[in-house]
């Protein structure tokens, strides 16, 4: 027997074990067509998920409930994480004539990570409890905007945004994933990349990306955070001798070239692949070990992802020129040996399924997620710059820029 639930804000003294516990037994990612589960198992305090945004919050859902002996005792049966960032929603064209890139228009705007509830105590409306509550706190704080991201096959999930809180479908990206293998992955001697320090990576991305879609205003944060390990150039063999900073490069650009950087999520959370059989994890083994006894073999080993394991996660993927592709696909490599190096389990990332530069980016079907989903949500009138409709009707862009601190 159980009171209604109390929704209030989280005390990370008091609830960090309490939200543990059901971020434990509540399974988080894909779980229809075969594919394994998995679930979050956070380092320390739940709320670090959103604790580099510039603004955010964590709302848990309490319930009184009476234990078999007649005790009654409060326990937390749900929680949601949010941050609030100004980001690109429209671009437009420049009217000084000083350049051809068209310029960013920017929006605040809501993102929800991580909404929980026990499978104890759901169909309570707790659920729906939780987000209008944020929404409050959204509102409060000037959002024009809310989104989320679940499965598209995640109808649960779905039914409760668009059904009973108003978001509309919006954007289906991709999560790619590749195993970190025992071995390190051969990078292309065509390319040569350069780590860009985080002062010339700004240039680079709000010069040439700035207009892309969920852009974040405040990248100069994203990229001198600690959890930051670098963004990387590739360019045509040879070109480390000519680099002479962004400004210099963008001038002057090589016909192709390709930029990524890579986030420590390591460093906040961990995940678990679930359900596996025991011939799996005995294949998956097999691997590993033939890979690390024949490493020349370069044989595509499953690592150990039964045990909670780390990821790196790559963003802000861009390039130009017809080996676009081709440096893409040398900047993953590169990155993957940067994780086997630092012990991560799986490199990710999430690019929009029409960008062309997907094609090179290495992955494995069976732990992607080729439909991911984003809905939206209009919460107040017009843009911080009104010169473009409403973001919620709008055409999907070729790209997406996908913040690392909401991962």
């Amino acid at each position: 027997m159980a009171a209604a639930a109390v929704v209030r804000d989280y005390d990370p003294k008091n609830d960090c074990r309490a939200v543990e516990e059901v971020e434990r037994i509540c399974e988080v990612g894909p779980t229809g067509g075969g594919k394994l589960s998995i679930f979050t198992d956070l380092l320390g305090d739940p709320i670090c998920r959103v604790r580099n945004s510039p603004v955010y919050k964590m709302l848990v859902a309490e319930v009184v409930v009476q234990k078999d002996g007649g005790e009654w005792r409060r326990e937390i049966v749900g929680m949601i994480r949010s941050c609030i960032k100004t980001v690109t929603c429209g671009k437009k064209l420049p009217r000084n004539g000083k350049t051809s890139h068209p310029l960013p228009v920017y929006a605040k705007v809501a993102y929800i990570l991580g909404l929980r509830v026990s499978p104890f105590h759901r169909r309570m409306g707790i659920g729906l409890n939780l987000v209008t509550k944020m929404e409050e706190w959204f509102r409060e704080n000037g959002a024009e905007y809310s989104y989320m991201a679940t499965e598209n096959d995640n109808q649960a999930s779905i039914n409760l945004f668009t059904h009973k809180c108003g978001y509309s479908k919006f954007r289906e990206p991709s999560i790619l994933v590749q195993p970190v293998f025992a071995h390190r992955v051969r990078v292309s001697g065509r390319v040569t990349i350069i780590k860009l320090s985080p002062g010339d990576a700004e240039v680079l991305y709000r010069r040439r990306f700035s207009a892309t879609e969920f852009f974040p205003r405040d990248i100069d944060s994203v990229l001198r955070n600690s959890l930051n390990l670098g963004t990387f150039l590739a360019v045509p063999k040879g070109g480390r001798e000519a680099w002479r900073g962004s400004e210099e490069f963008l001038a002057a650009p090589p016909e192709s070239w390709a930029v990524l950087s890579v986030w420590n999520s390591m460093a906040v959370f961990k995940l678990e692949v679930r359900g596996a059989s025991r011939k799996l994890r005995g294949f998956a083994k097999t691997t590993r070990l033939l890979d690390r006894a024949f490493p020349w073999l370069r044989l595509p080993s499953v690592p150990e992802v039964f045990r909670p394991f780390g990821l790196h996660f790559l963003y802000g993927l861009g390039g130009e020129g017809p080996l676009a592709v081709e440096f893409i696909t040398a900047l993953c490599g590169f990155a993957h040996n940067m994780a086997k190096q630092r012990g991560c389990g799986v490199v990710a990332t999430e690019v929009s399924a029409a960008d062309p530069l997907r094609l090179g980016i290495p992955h494995w079907k069976t732990l992607s997620c080729a439909d991911d989903l984003w809905c939206i949500k209009r919460l107040g009138e017009g843009y911080s710059d009104g010169s473009v409709g409403d973001w919620t009707k709008s055409q999907p862009d070729l790209s997406i820029f996908v913040d690392p601190r909401e991962v």
